[in-house]
């Protein structure tokens, strides 16, 4: 079943989203060549604190910490540690959740720490985030959740080559409902599957986390013996992004971004819903 928020609701979660959107902003400046992701975790659970939220990744199954710290080859899930010393060069997939009166938000990004990366890895981030704005764009009242997955792909696949041959959309994770849970139906995937039909209708209250995983080869992956670090099977670098959305009456309202995705959806020819937190 999928769970329809009230506007009520739908403020609670944006009160979350502002939460990861500060820890997006936080981990950004301490994502330096020298850091350790333990360090970044120390970062997020900080912010969490500031704010009087508390971490949804903590704990969620077993998981040790408060961010997915995931870096180059490795696609989600990767744990803090003291060992993993980001260098020039680098990319890392940081991603966040908070939870605010018993109602989520769950973002991630990727960020290139120092510099002198190569255009393809800059290509690679940029096509996958536009890919999540492709789909973020999708949700409006009346689609269907295969819209959403149809736009995630058909941006991929409208794209040049990499010089590595071809992008990998990774296929065995996807996005999914969110709201007073986490990981809530429907699952969605960022391509378009026959197998699953065309998915529930979208309506306002609908709230979904949009989240693209690209490679710069396989779309395939593993997890290794920690039971939580993926990495691509060829060992490709890979981006992740992702935003929370909410549907509403008025269209979609990005719960993540500060502006709620006001200024990305109009070059996308796409009102987004007015913030309920003003």
């Amino acid at each position: 079943m999928v769970e329809i928020k009230t506007p009520e609701q739908i403020a609670k979660m944006r009160e979350a989203g502002l939460v990861v959107a500060a820890i997006h902003a936080a981990t950004r400046e301490a994502a330096v060549p020298g850091a350790t992701t333990k360090d970044l975790d120390e970062v997020a659970r900080k912010v969490i604190a500031d704010h009087g939220a508390k971490s949804n990744f903590l704990g969620y199954g077993g998981f040790p910490a408060t961010i997915c710290t995931s870096v180059n080859e490795v696609v989600v899930h990767g744990i803090p540690s003291e060992d993993v010393v980001l260098k020039d060069g680098d990319i890392i997939s940081i991603d966040a959740g908070a939870i605010v009166d018993g109602w989520h938000g769950d973002a991630a990004y990727t960020a290139f720490v120092g510099s002198g990366h190569a255009p393809e890895l800059i290509e690679l981030s940029r096509v996958t985030q536009e890919s999540m704005w492709a789909g973020i764009a999708a949700m409006k009242n009346g689609n269907r959740l295969v819209d959403v997955s149809r736009a995630v792909e058909t941006y991929i696949r409208r794209q040049p080559r990499p010089a590595t041959g071809k992008y990998g959309i990774i296929e065995d994770y996807g996005g999914h409902g969110i709201g007073s849970e986490m990981h809530m139906d429907p699952h969605l995937l960022n391509y378009v599957s026959r197998k699953r039909g065309r998915g529930p209708k979208l309506v306002p209250g609908f709230c979904l986390a949009i989240e693209p995983m690209v490679s710069l080869g396989t779309p395939h992956t593993e997890v290794l013996e920690d039971d939580w670090t993926v990495i691509t099977t060829d060992g490709t670098w890979s981006s992740h992004w992702e935003h929370s959305v909410a549907l509403t009456e008025d269209g979609p309202l990005v719960l993540t971004a500060v502006d709620g995705g006001k200024a990305k959806l109009a070059e996308l020819g796409v009102k987004a819903a007015p913030d309920p937190l003003g």
